[in-house]
């Protein structure tokens, strides 16, 4: 699977190993974090929820298109899911190519169309005490799942509770 969720933190030394190659001279990743601020407001934490048999396919996918469209030798992306606090890592993608290029293009094409297609939901807590739904930039259609999902960019709608 070249593509998961893990409630636990990600063990980016572990993941790493995964996609070491003897034929690999470069090696690039992503670590997205939590922060502590979205749009203005202060964020305390987040919870990240995601229809995960379809997110999965999905995610996978992604990452067989970026081997297929990249010179690249292994890639692997992990999402976060449950309650994360300011600092953690929310997600993590890494690639190892013969190239450098190759693999920086790899890792970008990756989290960029994780974030476009993948049914990932982001609650976000925010210092006075209310919260909201952010989802992914233009997340794929949920089939018969209850999970409508809210861009700030658009009419809000009914979120996950």
């Amino acid at each position: 699977m070249r593509f998961r969720f893990t409630q636990a933190a990600i063990d980016t030394g572990s993941a790493r190993r995964e996609l070491l190659d003897l034929g690999a001279g470069g090696y690039a990743s992503f670590e997205g974090w939590v922060r502590d601020h979205n749009e203005g407001q202060r964020v305390t934490h987040l919870e990240y929820e995601a229809f995960q048999e379809l997110a999965v396919t999905e995610g996978d996918r992604i990452v067989t298109e970026a081997l297929k469209r990249f010179p690249v030798k292994h890639a692997l992306c992990i999402h976060r899911v449950g309650g994360l606090n300011l600092g953690e890592m929310a997600v993590w993608v890494g690639v190892s190519s013969a190239h450098r290029g190759e693999a920086f293009d790899a890792c970008r094409f990756i989290i960029d169309e994780v974030k476009h297609r993948v049914p990932i939901w982001k609650k976000e807590h925010y210092r006075n005490g209310d919260s909201g739904w952010v989802n992914c930039e233009r997340c794929a259609a949920a089939p018969n799942h209850s999970h409508d999902h809210v861009r700030h960019d658009e009419p809000a709608l009914s979120a996950p509770e």
